[in-house]
């Protein structure tokens, strides 16, 4: 999968990109410009790490395959959201911990070296009450996130380590089982623990305790079942989808969309076209493409010269292998909208895993949002219930898990 074939370094996108969206009216992209938009899945971290590229200048999805950066949140009424800690999954070993602790750190530090050497443009968001005067100073909301719980080792209080550098949202697993949860995507294909481990069940207490809102993206859906069981504040499934439009092991069926909204959570909704519906095989370009990633792998530090001749690579993959049946924009809408029909505009949200593999043809990178706002009023939702989905369920969400902290 994506983020696994990237490793640390990135090219950050695998998607060719090639189809604009459609202009919104403007009443609409106006009307955008003034509601508080947050995604809460921003893979964009990974992209301040690469040598030349800053998040002040304007990048080309085209070019160099990054979705979001400032001058772009801008255009595309984008006030910020939550940037993720991303850790690829390694051995469940004292020296795999290790590694992935120092790294998830460091991360975590580049994240709050972008807000403070531009605090005219961004502003780290430690409670849901910091949202809204933020983005009314015309700022970027920086809320920070972690996902995958692997770099915690086996020590739960080493959270409290990430809650005082910022993070307010911790997924459990990733593309694999670790020492916390199993995934719905392990490779063996069967579960390792039926759900959370007791480590992980610690991790849920400690969460609790902080006032950090659990996140299942990623985990199984009996992890989805213990932590509704037993969290005490509301969970978070900060990108993912439906399996009644696309049954992938990445989606949640009806009954648990059902489950998440009567305890108060909320999905937010994926652009990851994989799990948005089937497509057929490209197996020419998908060996070019392991090839390329071998080639990120084998360089832990990417040169400038180096990354530009890796995205040269990569150009010419798309050339010469193009992806002819990419999901589209109504795919996603129509995972969106059956969210919508059964969990109730007070339980869905947005995340789209810019940076880390999201983008479908007509929702491209983050200049694209509007036509999201579009589409949700052409459905019949109301202003207000477009906020909520935005931003407003999202902050619920960790304002419950605020108040319930300590308890």
């Amino acid at each position: 999968m994506l983020k696994r074939m990237m490793a640390g370094a990135a090219l950050v996108a695998l998607l060719p990109f090639g189809v604009q969206a459609q202009e919104v009216p403007k009443k609409v992209y106006q009307l955008h410009q003034r509601l508080l938009t947050l995604d809460s899945h921003l893979d964009t971290p990974a992209s301040l790490d690469l040598p030349g590229w800053s998040i002040e200048d304007e990048h080309g999805v085209h070019s160099d395959y990054t979705q979001v950066d400032l001058p772009r949140m801008k255009k595309g009424g984008l006030d910020g959201g939550f940037w993720a800690i991303y850790t690829p999954q390694g051995p469940l070993t004292e020296e795999g911990f290790r590694k992935a602790r120092d790294f998830a750190i460091l991360r975590g530090v580049s994240i709050r070296q972008m807000v403070a050497a531009d605090p005219a443009n961004f502003t780290l968001a430690l409670e849901a009450k910091d949202a809204v005067p933020i983005a009314a100073a015309g700022k970027r909301v920086v809320f920070m996130s972690i996902e995958n719980a692997y770099p915690l080792g086996e020590d739960v209080s080493l959270l409290k380590t990430f809650y005082d550098m910022g993070v307010r949202v911790v997924g459990f697993a990733h593309f694999a089982h670790n020492q916390f949860a199993d995934s719905s995507t392990d490779p063996s294909k069967k579960p390792r623990f039926g759900g959370l481990s007791p480590l992980g069940k610690d991790l849920l207490k400690e969460m609790n305790r902080l006032g950090v809102v659990p996140d299942a993206s990623h985990s199984s859906d009996q992890v989805l079942d213990d932590l509704l069981a037993l969290s005490t504040t509301p969970v978070l499934l900060t990108h993912s989808g439906c399996k009644a439009v696309y049954d992938h092991p990445r989606n949640i069926d009806d009954a648990h969309l059902k489950a998440l909204a009567a305890k108060g959570g909320v999905i937010q909704m994926n652009a990851f076209g994989a799990y948005l519906r089937a497509s057929k095989p490209n197996p020419a370009r998908q060996e070019a493409l392991k090839a390329l990633f071998g080639q990120l792998r084998e360089d832990a530090k990417l040169s400038p010269e180096k990354r530009a001749e890796l995205l040269a690579k990569r150009q010419e993959i798309d050339r010469l292998y193009p992806e002819t049946d990419r999901a589209t924009f109504d795919d996603f809408m129509a995972h969106m909208l059956h969210a919508l029909k059964v969990a109730g505009p007070d339980h869905v949200g947005i995340g789209l895993d810019w940076d880390g593999g999201g983008g479908v043809v007509g929702l491209e990178d983050v200049l694209d949002l509007p036509k999201i706002t579009a589409a949700l009023l052409k459905a019949g939702y109301s202003e207000a219930d477009v906020q909520k989905i935005w931003s407003g369920n999202v902050l619920r969400v960790l304002a419950a898990a605020e108040a319930a902290k300590g308890s």
